[in-house]
């Protein structure tokens, strides 16, 4: 999908209504989505943490999403695809500026060239006990990515046109912080398969990106 037409589609999204946690459970195991149900979100004390969606151009002008494998390390998430995007610190004036500040220290790009369209559905993440806010943003210009080394193992440039395609949406079994081969639901982009909260959130994107599409 060639830049233009993605950059319609976001205008689109940024007036349309969430599809909001239904949208999300469509890419989680019904564990998951139990225990999610179950839950007193707010007894938890969650820390609080905002993720850039951000799309932009490549070379030939075609429409890229970008994510980041992130570095083997001591936690939940090692190893594993996500936004880009961290926890709140002191000098954030609200998630959104977590998000923008996050993703130019971990990919970059420097907040003042991203437009913000909208935000999503926060999603809690009982693992690491963090609400995470995600942000839908975009960049006219192709971006030169410059990856934190401490944190970024690579950067995944994924065509707006293969994260919409039904091919995307596999089924994996793997072993969770809540069962041992689990059936889960996941997308497969760039041969990387994303599942748990960057896939919940990813559905709700994909679910926007297609009612804008109507």
């Amino acid at each position: 999908m060639n830049f233009e037409k993605c950059l319609r589609l976001l205008s689109k999204i940024s007036n349309l209504p969430l599809p909001g946690k239904e949208a999300q459970f469509m890419m989680a195991p019904m564990e998951r989505v139990k225990e999610l149900t179950d839950i007193d979100i707010e007894k938890m004390n969650p820390k609080q943490a905002g993720v850039m969606a951000l799309f932009y151009p490549d070379h030939e002008k075609e429409a890229r999403l970008i994510l980041m494998l992130r570095k083997t390390y001591k936690g939940v998430h090692s190893n594993q695809v996500g936004f880009p995007g961290g926890k709140v610190e002191k000098e954030d004036i609200n998630l959104e500026a977590t998000a923008l500040r996050e993703t130019e220290e971990e990919i970059g790009v420097e907040r003042s060239m991203i437009t913000v369209v909208k935000k999503m559905t926060n999603i809690f993440i009982p693992p690491s006990n963090f609400k995470v806010q995600a942000f839908i943003g975009y960049m006219t210009q192709t971006p030169i990515f410059i990856p934190q080394e401490d944190e970024v193992e690579a950067l995944i440039e994924v065509k707006l046109n293969d994260f919409l395609s039904d091919n995307a949406i596999i089924t994996k079994t793997i072993t969770t912080s809540y069962a041992v081969d689990i059936e889960v639901p996941a997308f497969e982009l760039n041969g990387h398969v994303v599942w748990g909260a960057t896939a919940m959130m990813l559905s709700e994107l994909r679910v926007l990106l297609g009612e804008a599409h109507k």
